[in-house]
């Protein structure tokens, strides 16, 4: 039998333009306009802004520390700013001892940064600022499916002949039939302590922006990249415990701190898509994206944090260099501690 599409996922096509609301950050007894954060866009004309965002769950590796030295070093350049910041939404899994390991680490690369660093976990409360907006805006619903109950979704699709699409990264889309549930029965679901996620409504999302969107990119050679925030499906905003989600967090913080420059791996390429969908969506302007090369291991595979014997610690142990690993990252060397 011929194999078809499978339907669920289709994101509408025909688009009509919304009017966006004006939205406010309430940053504790303090109140952020959006208009205000907008107002950066000038100085990101004069003061560019960089900023270097690990999560501490493990160790600096190899490419943690190219990634840090490029920033700086296109950061010194342009006669900018660089920031740190603490990715550590994921409470269980980041520790204060592995994000002072990351700063010691950091240190001994011969990098500075901008005091204070900003630690997510410290503003869940700005991110369900945003998520209760998001809510009320109609554009994100409770899911309440688990991997079983997805994994046993796509069986039956594939015993019907259909194809089960897949995100950028290869993950499986997560199926719009819980789009349909009334709200008195996602509330009732809700109110039983059932455990679900936000996730975004992608064709309502779609449809409030409505129009084309796209990011500057400043990797090879430079250019405007069409965004398709849709290959990705209805993507997880917010967890039931925790009101925010990578996402949705970075795409705060990166306004709230006036990053005009993001500078991070070529591996969130494609999720920028999702990032300028949601700034259009709460009306924050966009830096420019640039996305570098990967440092891959012999098998050219990604570095990763569960490997002790790429991270920094492992080969400063053995006697690598500061300069070595400069070298290594594939950076020029130069003779002051202050320059890559």
């Amino acid at each position: 039998a011929a194999r078809r599409a499978l339907s669920p996922f289709a994101t509408s096509s025909s688009v009509s333009i919304l009017r966006m609301e004006p939205f406010t950050f309430h940053l504790g007894t303090n109140t952020v306009s959006i208009d205000k954060v907008l107002t950066q866009e000038s100085q990101f004309m004069t003061v560019p802004v960089f900023r270097f965002a690990p999560s501490p769950n493990g160790h600096l590796h190899l490419g943690h520390a190219y990634s840090a030295l490029l920033n700086r070093q296109m950061a010194q350049a342009a006669g900018g700013r660089l920031l740190l910041r603490m990715e550590d939404i994921a409470r269980e899994r980041c520790t204060p001892e592995l994000e002072a390991a990351m700063q010691a680490d950091l240190h001994w690369l011969g990098l500075d940064w901008e005091t204070p660093v900003r630690r997510q976990s410290e503003h869940f409360g700005v991110y369900r600022d945003v998520l209760d907006r998001l809510i009320r805006m109609d554009l994100v619903y409770p899911a309440f499916l688990s991997r079983g109950d997805i994994k046993r979704e796509m069986q039956k699709a594939t015993a019907k002949g259909l194809v089960w699409p897949h995100d950028p990264d290869g993950a499986a889309l997560y199926p719009a039939i819980e789009r349909t549930i009334s709200k008195r029965e996602r509330q009732r679901r809700m109110d039983d302590g059932q455990p679900f996620s936000w996730r975004l409504h992608m064709d309502r999302a779609l449809a409030h922006v409505g129009e084309p969107l796209f990011w500057h990119e400043t990797a090879d050679g430079g250019s405007d990249i069409a965004a398709r925030p849709q290959d990705w499906g209805d993507v997880i905003i917010a967890r039931k415990d925790m009101p925010t989600s990578y996402h949705l967090s970075v795409v705060i913080d990166d306004a709230l701190q006036g990053v005009s420059h993001v500078v991070r791996g070529r591996d969130l390429f494609q999720a920028t898509g999702i990032h300028r969908l949601l700034q259009t969506i709460l009306g924050l302007q966009p830096p420019i994206y640039h996305h570098h090369r990967l440092i891959l291991d012999h098998d050219g595979q990604k570095l990763s944090k569960s490997r002790r014997d790429t991270s920094l610690r492992s080969l400063r142990a053995a006697g690598v260099t500061r300069e070595d690993i400069i070298g290594l990252a594939g950076l020029p060397v130069r003779g002051s501690t202050s320059s890559p």
